[in-house]
């Protein structure tokens, strides 16, 4: 499989998507479709993994995902293109473990785009930042000088109207790594262990008929890339984070059914899939196929009974670093191990054989969807399933609980496709970082929890994440909170070997108020708390939480003030406690 060019700057692959992301489409699993439609349904784990699983099993047709976003249900927004310069000034107090304070002023330039034409459908938020440090910093705490590209993006563009489409999607953002290979979407701690993270995808996706055959097919494929200068080491005594570099991930799914009563009183779906990432960090890989038969039998008008029987193959594999004449691995300039390219890859996990799935789908109306499912995968139990509920255009709710093996580069794209197509992005007012979770009419998402580690290893996800948006008058609120348990596979005889086995936990909780005050001013109030839990070393684990307010005013019809006050904290085992206060001024003018 061809790699993506190593010598292409991640931020130039970004701003050149941007237009692409502007004009795809695409129906995001466009093989799932409602049990009595007829149309495909075949299995999928969950955002977090689903490494060959690119489509949803039917009642999973809407979007799930966690965290919180300012957008109203059923609030009419036509295609909208805002694009905005901004200039900031803003002060950064450190409270604890010392006292530095450093100002900097930043001049940003970015977009909004809100698109709703009759065949494109999607959100888009760019964002160019320049920061320029005017003091302290004498630490070399809380960034200094520099620039970042941050955004979230999902693009669906029908080629053929209910036939075929394409899909685009992307994000950018900054992590802080932590000991362990943990990470927090709060980038304003010591610069040398903050990180960029780039992702795009994109692919089409067919759905059409021959008789009463429903035939469906899609494919995408996503790039991600984490920027990071070398390996971390945290604190001393702790080990170097072996950060994840760059990834290319393949997903190609087919199916075909007929819906109950057509043929036979019940559903039949045959389906088969592939998927493959391949990791540069020691040349990992997985790799997984997948096929299978699925039946399903209504109870109900809005209940139906579904049962899959298949096949499934799954192999993870790498190769070893490179050893010195101690046998010592060898750290190239990067600081991540350089890969023996001239040893045999080495299996790291395989598994091959029957696998199975029971559950249930219940869905009493467009704006209610339940699907629940156990089954026999990865030789072992696996749970999974979502549920959405929209009962009117000012509330929606969504759960999802996900198992799936997978890198970090396949989880973040997962992530992001999982993302509603109307979501409206909130940033950090100091960063400008996207917050990294929207909320639409109908379903939530969020990329908290797969970006909770850029460890470079494979893994096997699983956990549970829910959103809850709401709207009240000029008021619009949203919370979000999830759980991730990664269980890390490293083969033996390798350095992945101190992996294997090892778990970690990311647990998080976000929440927002935002609102007019009046014709010309409004407000806007964010919480937020994560917890990472490495299985490496107690030592490792960490608390990130914060708060931060900010009040707009329209000074003129296209020019608007901001002022905003932020408090964030991290309480580390490994090394100091640290506490920031923050304020910032500033001005956006609108074109």
């Amino acid at each position: 499989m061809a790699s993506f060019p190593a010598r292409i700057s991640a931020r130039t692959g970004l701003c050149a998507a941007v237009a692409l992301l502007a004009l795809a489409a695409g129906t995001a699993h466009a093989q799932s479709m409602s049990y009595d439609t007829g149309d495909s349904v075949s299995a999928d784990d969950g955002a977090e993994g689903g490494s060959a699983r690119g489509s949803d099993r039917a009642g999973r047709g809407e979007r799930r995902g966690e965290g919180i976003s300012a957008r109203g249900a059923g609030s009419g927004v036509r295609t909208r293109i805002t694009p905005y310069l901004e200039v900031a000034q803003s002060v950064l107090a450190e409270l604890s473990p010392g006292n530095d304070v450093l100002t900097y002023s930043t001049v940003a330039a970015g977009v909004d785009m809100q698109l709703a034409g009759r065949r494109t459908e999607g959100a888009v938020s760019v964002r160019y930042e320049r920061r320029f440090s005017e003091s302290g910093g004498s630490n070399g705490r809380n960034g200094g000088s520099g620039d970042t590209i941050s955004g979230l993006a999902r693009v669906k563009h029908d080629l053929i109207p209910r036939t075929l489409a394409i899909e685009a999607g992307g994000l950018a953002a900054r992590t802080r790594v932590e000991a362990g290979g943990g990470a927090s979407l709060n980038a304003l701690a010591n610069s040398d262990s903050v990180s960029q993270v780039y992702s795009l995808y994109a692919g089409p996706a067919l759905s059409t008929h021959a008789g009463v055959v429903g035939i469906n097919a899609s494919y995408n494929v996503g790039y991600t890339k984490v920027e990071s200068p070398k390996s971390l080491q945290v604190a001393p005594g702790q080990p170097l984070v072996d950060v994840f570099d760059h990834s290319v991930a393949h997903a190609a799914q087919v199916s075909a059914g007929v819906k109950p009563g057509d043929v036979l009183p019940i559903g039949l779906t045959a389906s088969a899939g592939y998927a493959q990432e391949d990791i540069s960090n020691l040349d990992q890989r997985v790799r997984e196929y997948r096929a299978g038969v699925q039946a399903t039998l209504p109870v109900t008008t809005d209940l139906a009974l579904v049962g899959d029987v298949g096949w499934n193959d799954v192999e993870v594999s790498s190769r070893d670093a490179v050893r010195d004449g101690t046998g010592a691995p060898v750290r190239g300039s990067d600081g991540r191990f350089k890969t023996d390219k001239s040893q045999a890859r080495k299996i790291a996990y395989e598994t091959d054989g029957l696998t199975w799935d029971v559950g249930v789908m219940w869905r009493p109306s467009r704006r209610t969807s339940l699907s629940a499912f156990v089954g026999r995968r990865y030789d072992s139990t696996t749970y999974y399933g979502s549920f959405s509920y929209a009962p009117n255009a000012r509330s929606s709710l969504s759960i999802n609980v996900f198992d799936g093996i997978s890198g970090f580069g396949s989880s973040v794209g997962n992530a992001v496709r999982e993302l509603p197509t109307d979501f409206e992005v909130t940033r950090n007012p100091f960063s400008g970082d996207v917050s990294g979770c929207a909320i639409g009419e109908k379903s939530g998402g969020c990329v908290n929890g797969v970006l909770g580690s850029v460890s470079s290893s494979v893994f096997r996800g699983r956990g549970v994440n829910a959103t809850y948006g709401f709207n009240v008058g000029r008021l619009k609120m949203g919370v979000g909170a999830g759980y991730t348990r990664r269980k890390f596979i490293g083969a033996r005889g390798t350095v992945l070997a101190a992996a294997n086995g090892t778990v970690d936990e990311n647990f998080y909780v976000s929440g927002g108020v935002s609102g007019e005050i009046d014709r010309n001013s409004s407000f806007g109030v964010a919480v937020y708390d994560s917890w990472y839990k490495s299985g490496r070393s107690a030592l490792a684990d960490v608390n990130s939480y914060g708060a931060n307010a900010t009040y707009s005013r329209q000074i003129a019809e296209r020019l608007q003030g901001t002022a905003a006050i932020g408090l964030d904290g991290i309480n580390r085992e490994a090394i100091e406690d640290q506490l920031i206060a923050s304020g910032l001024i500033g001005l956006r003018y609108s074109f």
